[in-house]
C-alpha cells in the first residue's frame, strides 16, 4: 500500500470512537472491549456532518491512539503473535502520521479539532485504562478483541460516514481504494482472535 493510501487508511478509524463507553466495574470490562467500537460506530453515522479540515485533524488523533494501543500490547502481551500484531500496528501508524500530514498538506487542509477528534482521545483514555487493568493471556484476549471490534466498526464508517462525509475527490477515492487493505487487517485480527480462543 503506498503511503498514500496508509495516510487515508487512518481516516478511517476516526469514527469508531465518537462517544465514550459507560459501563463501570471490572465485570463490565470486557463486554467494553467488545462493544465500544461498533457503539461507536452508530453514533458517528448519527453525527454532525465533519468536513476534509475535521477528518485531518481526526487523522493525527486516531493514528496517535493506535500506536498507544500497540505501545501497551508491546509491554503486556504474551501470545507471540498478539506481540507482532502490536509491532504492526506500531510500525504502521507511525508511518501514517507521516505521511497522513503529507497528504494533508498536499491537498492543502488545515487540520481543525473537533467534537470527534476530541471524544476519540477521551473514549481511548478510557480504553487503555482497561487494557492496563488486564495482564497475561486476559491482556491478550481484550487487546485482540478490541481491535476486531475496532477495524469491523471502521469499515462501517467507511462506508456510511468517511466516503460520504469527503468533499475532496482525491481523498474519497484514497478511501474507496483503501477499504480492501482495512478488511486485511481485520481479517488478521480475527484469525488472532480464533487462535486465542482454542487456547494456543
Amino acid at each position: 500500500m503506498t503511503t498514500t493510501l496508509r495516510a487515508a487508511a487512518i481516516l478511517t478509524l476516526a469514527a469508531t470512537a465518537c462517544t465514550p463507553g459507560s459501563q463501570p466495574g471490572a465485570d463490565a470490562q470486557q463486554s467494553q472491549v467488545a462493544s465500544e467500537a461498533p457503539a461507536a460506530a452508530g453514533a458517528a453515522t448519527q453525527a454532525p456532518a465533519i468536513d476534509d479540515a475535521d477528518i485531518a485533524a481526526i487523522v493525527v488523533a486516531a493514528n496517535t491512539i493506535d500506536i498507544r494501543y500497540g505501545e501497551i500490547a508491546r509491554e503486556r502481551a504474551t501470545n507471540e503473535q498478539v506481540k507482532q500484531f502490536a509491532e504492526t500496528m506500531i510500525k504502521d501508524h507511525t508511518a501514517v502520521n507521516q505521511s497522513a500530514t503529507e497528504l494533508v498538506t498536499r491537498l492543502g487542509v488545515t487540520p481543525t479539532e473537533n467534537d470527534v477528534s476530541r471524544s476519540l482521545e477521551a473514549q481511548a483514555a478510557q480504553m487503555r485504562e482497561t487494557l492496563r487493568s488486564k495482564s497475561g493471556a486476559e491482556f491478550d484476549r481484550a487487546y485482540i478483541d478490541n481491535e476486531v471490534a475496532y477495524h469491523r466498526a471502521v469499515l462501517k464508517a467507511i462506508d456510511e460516514t468517511l466516503i460520504p462525509s469527503a468533499s475532496n475527490a482525491e481523498l474519497k477515492q484514497t478511501l474507496v481504494n483503501v477499504r480492501p487493505a482495512i478488511e486485511a487487517h481485520l481479517k488478521h485480527a480475527e484469525e488472532i482472535q480464533r487462535t486465542l480462543a482454542r487456547g494456543a
